[in-house]
């Protein structure tokens, strides 16, 4: 069953409307019990709630009505309304409740660096919303009460979108996405100051300082204050034509392949490169988290590193581009299959990792070609006919090599707080990885084991 909340209230299993004939106060109970997520509603709460602190004598009664109401209606699919002390609980079941769908998006989304995975999550989170929270069961003044959380994480959901969106060069998109938003909320800086950069990498100057002005001129009448110092640089920064804010910026310690932001080489092997997609960089003048932004990227790297022929490679990003979902998966596995390699390679006698990785290498095994390159020499090769996961398993293979190679043993991580990358060090004689910012500290580098 499927509960609708971000709009107007909607109740429906296997695609037609259920609780069609219950009450308007009766839709607004059960909505509040969903919005708490299986955690009980004291009665007191319940009455203050439905009558906004004007509860008749006989609300509480009304109440134990409702659910009892509500009880008979659910039954049939399943959802259970359980008696938890002095209130209310919804009991886990089969059912989807579209408000938490969305704060589980949009956590997601706040949690990834990458700025592609972010603006998927983020699209899905925002789709659900078809209208003010219970647009037709609750008030205003209830609206506020039960949805306030609901509505800052929705500003703060696209503040993060379009940011993620400027990242990628779609200003075009947030001009769209937050023409409406950034004027009515004008107290809400991030918004407008993307909406300003959009405006402006978009050729529309005058646009951006009028939204400045007219930002301005709401925040000082309205709430007494100026704008902050990062949209008044801002404002500044347009003035003056700052061509840094013409486009995004590029990664630093990255190299430009096929149109692909791809890492630096530091680990000397392509496991350790695939690692080094992942590892935590941070802060202003640092590559920043994640490089596996999508399909494309994985597959294009896979070249770079010669885990895969150019020719490959171009019937692989056809194939993606015909079979999205697909990609995304294997996208999404690679993913997974890197943070356990990771795990592997630095914490030797983590076996949970090892056998997550083992299992992924083994599905590499299987359909491995031993063919003879032009140079003569023979080389182990994964077929086009494995499809989408050829890159992943590629990588897989290499990892395996290196699993069972005494080289193993050599793999150190780079001892920078802001880096992490993993190299070989055959000699014994590195400190840090080949990122010559990260040996301005000088500790030393102990082994990958720790």
């Amino acid at each position: 069953m499927e509960f609708q909340l971000l709009g107007p209230f909607d109740a429906r299993h296997d695609g037609r409307p259920a609780l069609a004939g219950s009450r308007r106060q009766e839709r607004c109970l059960l909505a509040v019990l969903l919005l708490s997520a299986e955690r009980a509603v004291p009665v007191p709460r319940l009455v203050d709630l439905l009558w906004n602190g004007a509860a008749p004598a006989s609300a509480r009664g009304t109440v134990q009505t409702y659910i009892g109401r509500l009880r008979a209606a659910l039954k049939p699919y399943g959802v259970r309304i359980a008696t938890r002390h002095d209130g209310y609980a919804v009991e886990p079941g089969p059912y989807a409740v579209d408000a938490l769908e969305f704060e589980q998006l949009a956590r997601r989304a706040e949690d990834t660096g990458d700025p592609a995975e972010r603006i998927r999550l983020h699209d899905r989170a925002l789709a659900l919303w078809r209208g003010p929270l219970l647009a037709d069961v609750a008030g205003d003044e209830l609206r506020d009460r039960l949805g306030g959380r609901l509505a800052e994480l929705r500003l703060a959901a696209l503040e993060q979108r379009a940011e993620a969106r400027l990242a990628t060069g779609a200003h075009d998109r947030v001009v769209t996405d937050l023409a409406r938003p950034a004027r009515e909320h004008p107290e809400r800086e991030r918004l407008v100051a993307a909406l300003m950069t959009a405006l402006h990498r978009g050729g529309r100057q005058a646009e951006a300082l009028a939204l400045y002005r007219s930002t301005r001129e709401a925040l000082v009448s309205g709430l007494g204050i100026e704008p902050g110092a990062g949209l008044r640089s801002l404002h500044d920064r347009i003035l003056r034509g700052d061509p840094r804010l013409d486009r995004p910026p590029a990664p630093v310690h990255a190299v430009r392949v096929d149109g692909e932001w791809l890492p630096w080489n530091t680990g000397g092997h392509p496991a350790l490169e695939l690692c080094n997609t992942y590892a935590g960089w941070g802060g202003p003048e640092q590559p920043g988290g994640e490089w596996l932004r999508s399909y494309r990227t994985l597959a294009v790297w896979a070249g770079h590193l010669d885990l895969a022929e150019d020719w490959v490679v171009t019937g692989l990003l056809k194939r993606a581009r015909q079979h999205p979902g697909e990609a995304e998966d294997v996208l999404r596995e690679a993913r997974e299959f890197r943070t356990r390699l990771y795990a592997c390679l630095t914490g030797p006698g983590d076996a949970r990792a090892f056998k997550a990785v083992a299992a992924v290498v083994e599905d590499a095994a299987r359909p491995a070609v031993f063919t003879r390159d032009e140079d003569g020499l023979g080389r182990w090769r994964l077929p086009p006919a494995v499809g989408l996961r050829l890159p992943l398993l590629a990588a897989a293979r290499a990892a395996g090599e290196l699993l069972a190679d005494p080289r193993r043993f050599t793999v150190r991580a780079c001892p920078s707080e802001e880096c992490g990358w993993l190299f070989l060090d055959s000699g014994g004689r590195r400190r840090w990885c080949s990122i010559a910012t990260c040996g301005a500290r000088q500790r030393p580098c102990g082994p990958a084991a720790g």
